[in-house]
């Protein structure tokens, strides 16, 4: 399938919601705890080994990175900052939870939000404490267990299985999918469902309403 990721182009990092682009044209957000693999399943989305960075030390998204995707960059992925890492200061680490809940309140853009856990440790109290601020806040949400690699395929399904029940008890809707940068497996099925939610949220490029496709086949 065509990856209209791959043109994703790095804007900016903002330490502060006024920082961002202007609210206009819908938005993804990629979030999880860090070390859960948040920036290799960015790359792997886009098919860019390097367009947001990875490093074996976790917490090294520090800022708001915003990337514009064609066409004229109304679109766009949002890469908020890893949570949960404790090698920080506290004062830090508040800022960081605090940058993270005023984006999800306040960013009128927001077309849904991507939550990254890693399969071997999926729903930590972190990942709770972020999922609390979608409860008054409802956007859509996909949650994508990453490194699947590291598991056999019976202990993916079942991690899958409990992660949707617990989804459940929280009373938040979500899809839900396992995915391996490595092996490059779910990767054309996020890219699908994320092409969905930019195309319900923004029909066409210039803000008109979509028009009915023509009928065809017959």
């Amino acid at each position: 399938m065509h990856n209209p990721f791959r043109e994703a182009e790095f804007v900016l990092g903002a330490t502060r919601i006024a920082q961002l682009p202007a609210d206009p044209g819908p938005e993804i957000a990629f979030a999880g705890r860090s070390n859960a693999g948040k920036s290799s399943a960015l790359n792997a989305l886009c098919g860019r080994r390097a367009l947001a960075r990875v490093s074996r030390t976790p917490g090294r998204t520090q800022e708001i990175n915003v990337f514009r995707l064609p066409p004229e960059g109304r679109r766009r992925l949002i890469d908020l900052p890893g949570y949960g890492y404790a090698k920080v200061p506290p004062a830090q680490r508040a800022h960081w939870d605090r940058l993270i809940g005023q984006y999800l309140r306040e960013r009128e853009s927001l077309a849904g939000l991507v939550l990254i856990m890693d399969i071997r440790r999926p729903m930590t109290a972190l990942d709770r404490n972020l999922l609390q601020w979608l409860e008054a806040h409802p956007r859509p949400l996909h949650v994508v267990l990453t490194k699947a690699d590291k598991v056999s395929r019976n202990e993916a399904g079942r991690q899958l299985l409990a992660t949707r029940r617990q989804m459940e008890e929280l009373g938040l809707e979500a899809t839900l999918q396992t995915f391996s940068a490595l092996k490059r497996e779910g990767v054309e099925d996020l890219q699908g469902l994320l092409l969905e939610w930019l195309e319900a949220a923004d029909p066409q490029p210039d803000g008109t309403p979509q028009k009915d496709a023509p009928v065809t086949g017959e």
